[in-house]
């Protein structure tokens, strides 16, 4: 969603602007539809703002220089990508705000504050926030005004404020993440702390309903019943260099060469030789597991496809039966749900606002026990379920995700080995090899990634084309399922996937020598009934890509190119494998095609709103 960074400095020497523009660059992958900054300077708002990314900004910023500031990248949701509608927003030239969330009463806010006569000068729902709280200062402070306009809101925010008349900023929060951050260069806020890892690590994150009160010097934090509680500061692990480009063109290209590290991280302190360690999911897992009688997953996007490969998995075997669906979907359509089962929340960034809604609707209504499988370890997810783990993928800048999506699977894989030892469907021997295929991953990728010069070469093919199909079958069906949409997201090809079965049950009605066909193709029970699938495509004269284990043995006919990626994949490896090439695929295709390979058009990293 949209990117939040302010602050006030210890003085004028400490030029916010300078902290502000450097915490806006390292937030953009949350929002470049437009972006914007206001800094306090004797007395008055200046304001600057631009539509685009926030180079466009930087390009035509005035020198201001002050100690008190905030800023904001944006991905719209209420009103289009324009120059008014970009934050900071501004009330009669007093006070200005920066948002991410929805104020989902903003219409009736709105006529309320037009009758009082106010002026709207945009279309957003966040110029409502700041009218309401202008109406509040009459005969109070700041913070006062903030405390009264809270209540008055309904949905999600994250709010930094700021007054001409107070040095002093004010940060609000619901829903949307935001954190402070502590500096001998005074106090800050932002939506991500890798906004602020060039002048500090240490931070403060805020719970759900908190109001702050900043200075440079002092912190004041109110709970959502207004008690003034005490949050302690947490030291990040985090570097300014692990979100640098180094020697990569994107930080798609980075993050996909990082996997075999990535797994590597994720797999440590995790396993034995030839077994996982006890309770890697938490102090009760064990006795939580033991009276699981079924899994429930829930998820979004890539983390809902991670989960569809996970079901196969527990199902043939940990035999737990399992279900998986969309978080979206799933907290409106009044589940029925039954005791004993173990509910699992997949997401990257913990923040995701429909995964985090269905979590405490389940927690609402049921006693069922429930995990997160998250990369950020102080993220929303994590602290609110009764059992994490954490996927060390460090951090992932590429809104198309690859590194977080393997580690999940890596994550869910020792789950299945966990909930099949405990219920007696894993022996030694089955988890022994299964270790030892987690072991070899690291090395199996890097294997797959030499296959790049090849892809790059298919991916020419394909710069021209609109639409594209993707075929798997079993796990492979999930993992075609993330193949399409990674070409999606970064290249605006249409791209859809389905299992290779299914061909016949409309399908292939779209099929002919305009539309590739990308297969993925393992050594496994299933393949003599994919060439099946493979020869009912080509008759048909589609462009076709397979990627197969070099034991697959595909035959190439005219219009089919074939890319060996690897061999001697198991049923957890394969799936893992085969997404390496995936997503190549997809970011040659995107830099053919001239697209901003890390900031697809009107996507954002994180959807921390409905």
């Amino acid at each position: 969603m949209c990117g939040i960074v302010g602050g006030i400095a210890t003085s004028n020497k400490d030029d916010i602007t300078n902290i502000l523009m450097q915490g806006l660059k390292s937030l953009e992958y949350r929002g470049y539809d437009s972006s914007g900054i206001a800094i306090i300077h004797n007395k008055q708002i200046f304001r600057a703002r631009e539509v685009g990314k926030v180079i466009n900004l930087e390009n035509n910023l005035s020198n201001i220089n002050g100690s008190l500031g905030i800023a904001h990248t944006r991905w719209a949701t209420h009103g289009k990508a324009t120059k008014n509608n970009a934050h900071p927003h501004i009330c009669n030239k007093k006070i200005a705000i920066v948002h991410n969330g929805i104020i989902e009463n903003f219409a009736e806010l709105k006529k309320s504050q037009i009758k009082k006569g106010y002026k709207f000068t945009s279309n957003t729902d966040t110029e409502t926030i700041i009218h309401q709280i202008f109406d509040n200062l009459d005969g109070n402070n700041l913070l006062e005004a903030v405390k009264k306009t809270i209540p008055s809101l309904n949905g999600a925010y994250a709010l930094g404020i700021i007054s001409a008349d107070e040095n002093r900023l004010i940060a609000a929060r619901k829903g949307s993440p935001l954190v402070i951050g502590v500096s001998d260069k005074g106090n800050f806020i932002a939506s991500d702390k890798m906004a602020l890892l060039s002048i500090t690590n240490k931070f403060i994150l805020l719970e759900d309903g908190d109001i702050a009160d900043i200075t440079f010097d002092n912190i004041n934090i109110y709970d959502k019943n207004n008690n003034k509680v005490t949050r302690k500061i947490i030291k990040s692990d985090l570097s300014s260099t692990q979100i640098s480009l180094g020697k990569y063109q994107h930080f798609m290209q980075k993050e996909i060469f990082e996997q075999p590290q990535a797994i590597n991280d994720t797999l440590e302190g995790r396993i034995n030789e030839n077994s996982i360690v006890d309770d890697i999911f938490g102090i009760n897992s064990g006795e939580i597991f033991k009276n699981t009688t079924r899994v429930q997953i829930i998820a979004c996007g890539t983390s809902y496809n991670a989960g569809s490969v996970a079901k196969y998995w527990l199902e043939e075997i940990a035999k737990i039966p399992t279900n998986i669906e969309v978080a979206s979907e799933y907290r409106y359509r009044h589940p029925l749900i039954l005791e004993n089962i173990l509910f699992i929340f997949i997401s990257q960034s913990g923040e995701t606002a429909d995964t985090l809604e269905a979590l405490k609707m389940v927690q609402k209504i049921s006693n069922n026990k429930t995990l997160s499988i998250c990369n950020t370890a102080e993220s929303s997810l994590v602290r609110l379920t009764d059992l994490s783990f954490l996927t060390h993928a460090g951090p992932e800048i590429g809104v198309a995700s690859t590194k977080a999506f393997t580690t999940q699977l890596v994550a869910l894989s020792l789950l299945t080995v966990a909930l099949g030892k405990t219920h007696h469907h894993i022996d030694k021997n089955r988890e022994n090899l299964i270790i030892t295929g987690l072991k070899r991953l690291p090395n199996l990728i890097l294997t797959a990634l030499n296959c790049e010069d090849k892809i790059i070469e298919v991916a020419k093919t394909l710069g021209d084309k609109h639409n594209a199909l993707f075929l798997g079958r079993g796990t492979m069906s999930a993992i075609a399922a993330e193949g399409a949409l990674k070409l999606k997201e970064i290249s605006y090809i249409h791209a859809e996937s389905y299992p290779a079965g299914e061909l016949k049950h409309g399908p292939i009605a779209l099929i002919d020598d305009k539309i590739p066909v990308i297969v993925i193709a393992p050594n496994n029970e299933l393949l003599a009934k994919l060439k099946s699938n493979l020869a009912e495509v080509i008759s048909r004269g589609s462009q076709m890509i397979v990627f197969e284990d070099e034991k697959s043995a595909v035959e190439a006919v005219d219009g089919m190119t074939i890319i060996p990626v690897t061999h001697n994949l198991g049923r957890i490896t394969a799936p893992i494998i085969f997404t390496i090439p995936l997503q190549l695929l997809s970011y040659h295709t995107a830099l053919i095609k001239g697209n901003d390979v890390d900031k697809p058009r009107n996507l954002a990293k994180s959807v921390t709103v409905e």
